[in-house]
């Protein structure tokens, strides 16, 4: 739900701006956003007995770096509105909305086995020219038996599972026989 409230003010926050704009706009919702993961933080900006100014406040004097009016008033909109906990989504999307727009795309590796940088740099090449973007993957090593790659931007996902692999095998030569 938040994802969609913010999509819409972010097309506001769009309108008459440039691509530069909008990327140091998503720098200050990502600093904003991480704000979030503070208990205190959270804690004011949702207590109902703090009031919208001090509120407001406390957002714009953390946006004061950008010296951007607009922007300014965007997070006096998001006050005024009670929308403050949408923030870290408008930051989210700001990333995906950036990355659509230049097509620059990161996404991840999952195995359970080491693979190498030649091998994962082999991957990123293959799916940009694909799909006609720069992608660039990172490596995370946990349990999935497999290969799996995904990148969120493009709504790729694509897996290897050895185990599927094997009952497909298994399945294959029960047929034969």
């Amino acid at each position: 739900m938040e994802e969609l409230i913010a999509k819409k003010y972010i097309k506001a926050l769009k309108v008459e701006s440039d691509l530069e704009y909008i990327q140091g706009a998503r720098d200050v919702f990502a600093v904003l956003s991480d704000s979030f993961k503070e208990e205190k933080f959270v804690s004011i900006v949702s207590n109902p007995n703090v009031s919208s100014e001090d509120k407001s406040s406390l957002l714009l004097e953390a946006v004061k770096p950008a010296k951007s009016e607009k922007l300014n008033n965007f997070i006096k909109l998001l006050v005024e509105h009670k929308r403050i906990n949408i923030i870290p989504a408008i930051a989210k999307e700001l990333d995906k909305d950036i990355a659509i727009s230049t097509k620059t795309f990161i996404g991840k590796v999952f195995s359970d086995s080491e693979i190498d940088k030649k091998t994962i740099k082999s991957l990123s090449e293959g799916l940009s020219k694909k799909f006609d973007s720069s992608i660039s993957l990172k490596f995370i090593k946990n349990d999935f038996n497999g290969i799996k790659v995904e990148v969120e931007g493009l709504g790729i996902e694509i897996n290897f599972s050895k185990d599927r692999i094997d009952s497909q095998i298994i399945e294959h030569i029960i047929k034969a026989i």
